[in-house]
């Protein structure tokens, strides 16, 4: 049985974790440096990026002759 392969490519992975690392770091340093609410915009950017891990993630272990939902 085949794996199949994700939508992003293993440099596109590395620097999706990246990004999300970043992302998650920032928002509770800027919610304790800055009096607005906008680290939140930095924590919705984190789990957007997570959301698109998830889904390469799923796309990757799904069997490679397994029918697309497509």
């Amino acid at each position: 049985m085949h794996q199949g392969s994700g939508f992003l490519s293993t440099r596109q992975r590395r620097l999706a974790w990246l990004g999300f690392l970043l992302a998650a770091v920032q928002a509770p340093v800027s919610a304790r440096l800055v009096d607005d609410s906008s680290w939140l915009f930095s924590l919705c950017v984190a789990l957007m990026v997570a959301t698109v891990i998830i889904a390469d993630d799923a796309a990757r272990r799904r069997p490679a002759d397994a029918p697309s939902a497509e």
